[in-house]
């Protein structure tokens, strides 16, 4: 299990997602190119270089980023490292530049002044706008050191409940708006569990019961601030069909050099091959 990260490596964290995804998807620059020079620019004294490097080294051997993510579950949390599965699975219609976009976010997010609330909200969300799969996802973010024991307990509630239980209502009766609510009617009233969400929550949340919990995150995002999950663009979005077009363009380049290389007889496959090499991970964090 991770520690929680310091303030300096969330903010590194935050900025290496975001030049990941504007290199690879924006720029059409591989990601084994990315990431082996990406290190040289976060700052030196996080653990991020370090990760960064043996990310590009686990992708060489195994193709996929999420490998370098699992083997680094001291340093990537398991919903981070679920994040990129998901992205990574053909089955999904979730994207990679969506994902690293959710990474990025969520980065920054940690590294102003967090709540478990807002946090919670967040990659929950997640998991409900890109359709990631509630009991997987939730069972990752269980793992997640910045919960505490209470918040655990309700993590494996919700887990069990999802689906059966409206979302708002997962917030409206685990928060002190309902605490004051039964009072109101029984004065001597005790609740079974401990609040998590307090009377703002509590309030925004008793207002969307039984509307679409879409409605929920974004209230909660404009009243107290919680971070924003990225929505997929519309295949029609102008920006999205000038970068399909780049790429496309990009590609036919690349196929144009091949064909004019292979005619003059000067075609050089040593490029497209990947070199061994074995970079451990640093001594102590295996």
């Amino acid at each position: 299990m991770p520690d929680i990260l310091e303030r300096e490596e969330t903010i590194e964290q935050a900025y290496f997602f975001r030049t990941l995804r504007e290199r690879m998807v924006e720029e059409q620059i591989p990601t084994q190119q990315v990431l082996e020079r990406i290190h040289e620019e976060i700052l030196s004294i996080t653990r991020l270089p370090l990760a960064v490097q043996f990310l590009a080294t686990e992708l060489k051997h195994s193709g996929l980023l999420a490998s370098g993510f699992a083997k680094l579950p001291h340093y990537f949390t398991a919903f981070q490292t679920f994040v990129v599965e998901q992205a990574e699975d053909d089955r999904n219609r979730f994207s990679i530049d969506i994902a690293l976009l959710v990474l990025e976010r969520e980065a920054a997010y940690r590294s102003g002044d967090p709540t478990p609330q807002g946090l919670f909200v967040f990659q929950f969300e997640t998991l409900s706008r890109n359709r990631l799969g509630y009991d997987a996802g939730l069972l990752r973010m269980h793992a997640d050191p910045f919960y505490d024991a209470l918040w655990k307990d309700y993590l494996a509630f919700v887990r069990r409940h999802v689906g059966g239980i409206d979302f708002a209502d997962l917030v409206y009766l685990r928060s002190d708006l309902y605490v004051t609510d039964q009072r109101r009617v029984t004065p001597d009233y005790q609740p079974p569990v401990v609040p998590l969400f307090g009377e703002k929550e509590g309030k925004i949340a008793r207002a969307n019961r039984g509307r679409d919990p879409l409605y929920l995150f974004a209230a909660l995002q404009r009243q107290l601030g919680y971070p924003e999950v990225p929505r997929v663009k519309p295949k029609d979005d102008p920006t999205t069909k000038l970068l399909e077009m780049q790429a496309k363009i990009k590609e036919l380049e690349q196929r144009l050099k091949l064909v004019e290389a292979e005619q003059r007889g000067k075609l050089d496959l040593s490029e497209f091959m990947a070199k061994p090499e074995l970079l451990k991970p640093p001594e102590g964090e295996e």
